[in-house]
């Protein structure tokens, strides 16, 4: 070893140094590479070897991924990924505070400071926008938000709608009844329920009436109280369409607005509601945007690097200045 390098131990229990080291040790490499260290788990913690700064990068990332470990939460590689940055740029985390205490793979919290400003969005307003690009936890964080106030007795319903774009709305042109026409357009938000409340209690919910998953379409003419209510995909619906479905809100309830800017699939994007409204209602007393970064994706890393890529040449096109790296 030489002059320059030493080793550290951190204590840790048995459940986060299982979640530290990871399947076949693959989270032990990816410390490894982001910090220059060797990490080893001997027995009751992890041995942290390196240089100073090194040892210290390392270190954070693992009290990080312990503190998530030791309050019950699952640990994948995409939380690891997002403790490592966090090490590294030093911005803090979304802490204990940010969890909700449901899930069927444990609690569900924010894996990221961006994450943690959203749901005490969530918590504080009575509407709110989760704008950015895909993989960043805008729909799943929202449903589990509407889940545990729903289980909580809070609110009566969790109302979740988007715009069926691909079928122009047209819905009578497919085969089946309501349901069959409408579940192919709502897939992702019946497996983000799936994943909060678990399979039966979605179906004893969905048939009493407590969730209901439907198309903007269906939106119109209601008044929806005493409800949580998740507009999704809101990208995709018109600025008539975002009126309409905005003045909903009846008494008690409360709203959540999804959507990424950079992708339309409207005929015409300019017609898109959702920049339109945020623009809007900015600033109105009641509401709050949360604004998502590439740096806030939790999906599979390369995800990511599309998404700065796309970002990247967007603004070459407009003239502006890129990030390198």
């Amino acid at each position: 070893m030489s002059p320059r390098q030493s080793e550290e131990f951190l204590p840790l229990s048995d459940a986060a140094a299982r979640a530290v080291a990871g399947p076949g040790s693959r989270h032990l490499a990816l410390i490894e590479d982001a910090f220059g260290v060797l990490v080893e788990t001997p027995g009751g913690g992890v041995s942290l070897r390196g240089e100073a700064r090194g040892r210290a990068g390392a270190k954070k990332a693992v009290e990080t991924i312990a503190e998530r470990a030791d309050a019950g939460g699952e640990v994948s590689e995409a939380d690891v990924r997002v403790a490592l940055s966090s090490a590294r740029t030093g911005e803090p985390g979304p802490g204990r505070a940010t969890t909700l205490p449901l899930g069927r793979r444990g609690p569900i919290g924010a894996k990221t400071a961006g994450q943690a400003r959203y749901l005490e969005m969530l918590g504080r307003c009575e509407l709110v926008f989760g704008v950015g690009p895909a993989g960043t936890g805008k729909t799943f964080l929202a449903v589990a938000h509407g889940a545990a106030l729903l289980l909580r007795g809070d609110v009566d319903r969790l109302v979740i709608t988007r715009p069926a774009v691909e079928a122009g709305e047209r819905l009578g042109f497919l085969p089946g009844d309501l349901t069959e026409k409408v579940d192919p357009y709502m897939a992702p938000v019946w497996e983000a329920l799936n994943d909060v409340i678990g399979p039966e209690q979605l179906r004893r919910r969905r048939d009493k009436g407590q969730i209901e998953v439907a198309p903007l379409a269906f939106m119109r003419g209601r008044t929806l109280s005493g409800a949580f209510i998740i507009v999704d995909e809101a990208q995709n619906a018109s600025r008539l369409q975002m009126k309409m479905v905005l003045t909903r809100l009846g008494e008690g309830a409360r709203m959540v607005v999804t959507g990424d800017p950079t992708q339309v699939d409207l005929p015409n994007p300019q017609d898109s509601g959702l920049a339109h409204a945020v623009g809007l209602l900015e600033g109105v007393k009641g509401v709050d945007i949360a604004r998502f970064r590439a740096e806030d994706i939790v999906r599979h890393p390369l995800v990511e690097r599309i998404v700065k890529a796309y970002d990247a040449d967007a603004a070459r096109a407009a003239g502006l200045p890129t990030e390198t790296g």
